[in-house]
């Protein structure tokens, strides 16, 4: 509990302004090493304020973002026996990773205007221009990606996992899979009073490729001949280790 201690000080401290959020990260930096099996992040803070508590109960909803992609989504369909590509959509960004946590039901946190203002579901985070007018039903695709990441583990709807105490502190987790893309992950914390936004913070994450796998990470970039190389040696190594080891025990 020493972390809510350090935040009640930093209230204290702090100048006389609107009802705003103080946060704290468990780790602003993840590593991805050889080992990487995935990563807990403790999200935590507190509500600044300067009037008493309204009547209204405050809600808490808190988002991570992965670097967004541009993306194209198609449509398989069974023709003459095979499965072949048909209609296809662009998707201008969806994030490679996002996670969204609330305090309470997600129609009793925020209402259908607020989401798409400040683009908080998952949904509003994907970013669709346009659409070939041949496709009529050009959403489901932007469904399709969500539906495909929220198998792998990509995308997260975390309802009722943020932990709020006496409308001041909060508190989540937010488990980061082991196929993270390298890059800034935004974290957006979002208060809410009668389904409306009442205040917002933002703040990011650095995942970063580290020892073996940043080296050959850059060297796939800088110098992919070399890396190809590299690769083609150490599979002949491989099959050849394989083989004489097959041979050895052959003669035993």
């Amino acid at each position: 509990m020493r972390w809510l201690l350090g935040l009640l000080v930093t209230l204290a401290a702090l100048p006389a302004q609107a009802e705003e959020v103080v946060l704290g990260l468990s780790s602003d930096t993840v590593a991805i090493s050889t080992d990487f099996d995935g990563s807990d992040i403790l999200i935590y803070g507190a509500v600044k304020r300067e009037a008493p508590i309204a009547e209204a109960p405050l809600q808490v909803i808190v988002t991570v973002s992965g670097p967004f992609q541009p993306l194209t989504v198609r449509r398989k369909e069974r023709r003459f026996g095979i499965w072949i590509n048909t209609d296809s959509v662009f998707v201008d960004a969806a994030p490679s990773f996002y996670a969204v946590a609330t305090s309470g039901p997600w129609a009793e946190v925020i209402s259908d205007t607020e989401d798409l203002r400040h683009r908080i579901s998952i949904p509003r985070a994907i970013r669709s221009v346009g659409a070939p007018e041949t496709v009529p039903d050009a959403q489901s695709f932007t469904e399709a990606v969500i539906r495909v990441r929220t198998l792998e583990g990509t995308y997260k709807v975390l309802e009722s996992s943020v932990g709020l105490r006496e409308q001041t502190l909060f508190d989540t987790s937010v488990q980061l899979p082991a196929n993270l893309t390298e890059g800034t992950y935004n974290t957006r914390v979002f208060l809410t009073r009668n389904r409306a936004v009442v205040s917002s913070f933002a703040t990011t994450i650095e995942v970063r490729k580290v020892g073996l796998e940043r080296w050959l990470h850059a060297l796939s970039r800088q110098q992919p001949l070399v890396y190809g190389l590299m690769s083609l040696a150490l599979a002949i190594a491989a099959g050849w280790g394989a083989s004489a080891a097959f041979r050895a025990i052959r003669h035993q």
